[in-house]
């Protein structure tokens, strides 16, 4: 037999040096914070010496420690692609997708449900994060944010390219029909709706519009889009929102876009997939989800 601590604490240790947190850890594997503690301790006092370090409230990998769970991490991904080689096809496999909370609202999760179609051994658990460009952290196997494909931008990740980016005007077909919006100056007496998180798009449109001496105008301001656009929805003023991410809303008459053709180009989502996360079934995943802006 070789001379190896218990399997578990590597597997716990692997989880924990990734995400950088043993509450994290704990949620990934669904276990306790106490119990991922006791893990690594068992493998500490294997090892004869600490393997994590305290900054702030989080557990941070030694060095030394974040290049033996690169080594453990190779090692069960050789030992998981053998058994997979061996069989065992009607496995299901559990995908966790971090994506702002708007995009998943309106563009992923209503189009989930034609890829478990399509894809039924692999189940998407979504989590969201509050701004587009929340921090990247562990325990996710793709990151959905805005931003560049430059691979600077993200060290030690894949970056694919989802989907483009257009802000136009949007209103409620309610409002529409009493305060109709039929050329840029009918924009002026609207009570403007805007999005703390989305800075300058107000400006931006009405530059583009050509209604630059409105650009000062007071604005109702929200700390979410998800919020400014149920109060779109609700007829409490016209917002400025992003297509084609919007076009679910717009199908279905919950919200008019009056002024299609005034559209101001923004930076588009990425996938973000860490390198040792290119197994072909997340992969797979993320070209479906690129290919959704292009059907």
């Amino acid at each position: 037999m070789r001379d190896l601590p218990p399997l578990n604490t590597l597997r716990v240790f692997e989880v924990a040096a990734r995400a950088a947190s043993y509450a994290e850890a704990g949620a990934e594997l669904r276990i306790t914070h106490g119990a991922v503690s006791r893990q690594i301790a068992t493998l500490e006092h294997w090892l004869g010496h600490r393997l994590f370090i305290k900054e702030g409230r989080r557990m941070v990998a030694t060095p030394m420690a974040k290049v033996l769970a690169e080594e453990v991490r190779l090692s069960f991904d050789r030992v998981a692609a053998a058994l997979q080689a061996c069989g065992r096809p009607n496995v299901r496999r559990l995908l966790r997708v971090s994506a702002p909370t708007s995009f998943a609202m309106r563009w992923l999760i209503p189009r989930l449900p034609a890829f478990h179609a399509a894809n039924p051994e692999t189940e998407v658990v979504v989590t969201t994060v509050s701004t587009v460009l929340e921090a990247l952290r562990g325990g996710v196997d793709v990151a959905i944010r805005r931003g560049s494909t430059g691979h600077h931008a993200w060290p030690g990740h894949q970056v694919i390219p989802v989907l483009q980016e257009a802000d136009t005007l949007i209103m409620s077909p309610a409002l529409f029909a009493q305060r109709p919006v039929l050329t840029p100056a009918d924009v002026e007496g609207h009570t403007l709706l805007a999005t703390e998180t989305r800075a300058g798009e107000w400006q931006h449109w009405l530059d583009a519009a050509g209604l630059h001496h409105l650009v000062s105008h007071p604005r109702q301001v929200f700390d979410h889009f998800f919020i400014t656009r149920q109060a779109v929805e609700d007829g409490l003023g016209i917002g400025i929102g992003p297509v084609p991410m919007l076009d679910i809303d717009l199908a279905s008459g919950k919200l008019v876009a009056p002024l299609p053709h005034i559209r101001v180009a923004q930076t588009g989502y990425v996938a973000v997939v860490p390198h040792h996360g290119d197994e072909y079934w997340i992969m797979d995943f993320v070209q479906w989800l690129a290919a959704q802006s292009h059907p």
